[in-house]
């Protein structure tokens, strides 16, 4: 079949895009080509809001036939955490059949060349776009993601983060020339000449395991920096997520047809209630490449296990703030009260622990003693939550049965400063809404050690009473290298302190934020500038987005000849 977008078309739409991008990694500077508020949408083709919302709606109910080989079956049964179902059926896939199909597209594929590769990802990541208030409901409606979280961060936050790795992957394959002309002088003799042709190759089929909480934008950056640099991609959603994915492999599969690809270069891997794919998928020995968010345990088992793999992860842990003192105290406690709400404290980078000197601390409003700062803390929480139609649009629902015991749990742990509550949601009335916890322990008491040593993913956190600054960061230290940390925060007006806090981090590889008062909080980062997770700690073995994301999902392979 003909191509109905040829390479002339793409890069000339696209490659300004990617030039930017490519700028922009280079300064990190902001910017984004995804508009980020809601009433951008709507012009140029792209679905509004209400749009939106019908294109989710006329889903329910279907089938979304991918044309893949080697369908054996339909599977579906996702239910929102907002308690509807979504009634939507997806193919199940005869792996013996499915992936050899996979592997047929390759060689065009990667004979295409980097630019290619890139322009059609663009078009790819460019058509979502275009349906970022579809995929915002779909996102809502399997993570439990209040709306504007969902459309933001579900929407173009995720469409940034794989536009970011199509950066990072062109980067890479460009860093060696496609031909070298090679000229050694052997003196009086004639030289040695050679023309050599370097060509990089994909691994093999790069598999993504998707998570519950942020389908497309934990799922993105491995897609796209696995089929930019020439890599069939098999995606396999979590069960209780696959309509997001699931649009997105439609969407890539399309595409790829129009550009004259094959479009089993992205396929879909959903898998019937209790299969558990996961493993057999992963020990395959097509499976090059793997990219899993999700539990400590099964990445740890995925790093053991998939030898025959590269593997990157991005698992648990306990994410740290210390509280030494501020100039702003109010602003703190506000951005703190946000960073432990948004989204119900279900974000890999939400702060578990604060860490507060027992003796109190300094602040533009006085001293303020542990005790005082905690039940700040709580009030703080409170006035943002108190009214429920704001509590449901920053809290979103529980995303899972494990999340709400973790939080029931954890009023047993220590004294409660703050009790989490019930919130009715006037739309969804089976949604299950909860306001954080907040637990107050003691970092000198080995009986509370194993609470805030461990990740309590959830809207949970503790107040630990540590014995001075440096108590603190010792503390800091010792669970950033047992148990990583996804983000570090401090605040402190001391130079001594955040010296010490800095060094730590540094040390041991953890994304610091320093005295953030303002509209930018801890667990949020920005592509093509903020770095998410190091990839130097026990919390992730990669970092979104830098080269060595990217740099190992192909290998250069030379052919010389005489010249």
């Amino acid at each position: 079949m003909a191509a109905e977008l040829t390479a002339h078309q793409l890069i000339a739409q696209h490659r300004p895009t990617l030039d930017l991008a490519l700028e922009t990694i280079r300064t990190r500077a902001y910017w984004s080509p995804h508009p980020e508020h809601p009433k951008a949408y709507g012009e140029n083709g792209s679905l509004d809001t209400a749009a939106g919302k019908a294109a989710f709606d006329a889903l329910s109910g279907t089938r979304l036939d991918l044309g893949q080989p080697g369908t054996d079956g339909w599977v579906g049964g996702e239910v929102s955490p907002y308690g509807i179902e979504l009634g939507v059926e997806y193919p199940h896939a005869d792996l013996d059949v499915l992936l050899p199909a996979m592997q047929a597209g390759q060689k065009a594929w990667r004979d295409a060349g980097a630019e290619l590769r890139a322009m059609v990802c663009l078009e790819i990541l460019k058509r979502i776009a275009d349906r970022t208030m579809e995929f915002a409901q779909a996102v809502m409606h399997t993570s439990g993601q209040a709306f504007m979280m969902a459309f933001q961060a579900g929407g173009p936050h995720a469409q940034d983060r794989g536009m970011e790795a199509v950066a990072y992957a062109y980067v890479e394959q460009s860093r060696t020339p496609e031909t070298a002309e090679w000229t050694k002088p052997q003196g009086k003799r004639d030289p040695l000449a050679l023309t050599k042709r370097f060509t990089p190759v994909p691994r093999g089929i790069g598999l993504v395991v998707g998570c519950n909480t942020f389908p497309t934008w934990n799922g993105y950056p491995g897609l796209f920096a696995s089929l930019a640099t020439g890599n069939a991609v098999l995606v396999k959603p979590h069960p209780r997520a696959v309509l997001p994915l699931a649009l997105t492999v439609q969407v890539a599969r399309d595409v790829l047809t129009e550009a004259g690809f094959d479009p089993n270069l992205v396929a879909l891997a959903a898998e019937r209630p209790g299969e558990g794919i996961a493993k057999t998928l992963a020990t395959r020995p097509e499976i090059r490449i793997i990219d899993y968010t999700g539990s400590t345990a099964f990445g740890d088992w995925l790093e053991a296990n998939a030898r025959q793999a590269q593997v990157y992860t991005e698992k648990a842990g306990v994410n740290t703030v210390i509280v030494e003192s501020t100039d702003d105290y109010k602003g703190m406690l506000a951005n703190l009260a946000f960073s432990l709400s948004l989204y119900s404290g279900q974000m890999c980078t939400t702060p578990q622990n604060l860490l507060i000197p027992r003796d109190g601390i300094r602040t533009d409003q006085g001293a303020k003693s542990y005790d005082e700062v905690t039940a700040d803390l709580a009030r703080a929480v409170d006035g943002l939550l108190g009214d429920d139609a704001r509590a449901n649009a920053l809290l979103g629902a529980i995303v899972n049965p494990d999340v709400k015991a973790r939080l029931e749990a954890a009023a047993g742990l220590g004294e409660v400063a703050l009790a989490s509550r019930e919130v009715a949601h006037p739309e969804f009335p089976g949604a299950v809404v909860r306001t954080p916890v907040i637990v107050k322990l003691d970092g000198a008491k080995p009986e509370d050690e194993a609470a805030y040593t461990s990740e309590c993913f959830g809207p949970v956190s503790f107040a630990v009473a540590v014995d001075s600054a440096d108590h603190a960061v010792e503390l800091l230290r010792r669970s950033v290298r047992e148990k990583g940390a996804m983000t570090v925060g401090a605040y402190t007006t001391d130079p001594e302190v955040e010296e010490a806090v800095q060094e730590v981090c540094l040390d041991e590889a953890a994304q610091l934020s320093l005295n953030l008062t303002g509209g930018v909080y801890v667990n949020q980062t920005a592509a093509f500038s903020d770095f998410h997770g190091s990839g130097g700690n026990p919390a992730a073995n990669a970092a979104l987005c830098d080269g060595a994301f990217v740099a190992n999902r192909f290998r250069v392979v030379e052919v010389r000849r005489p010249a």
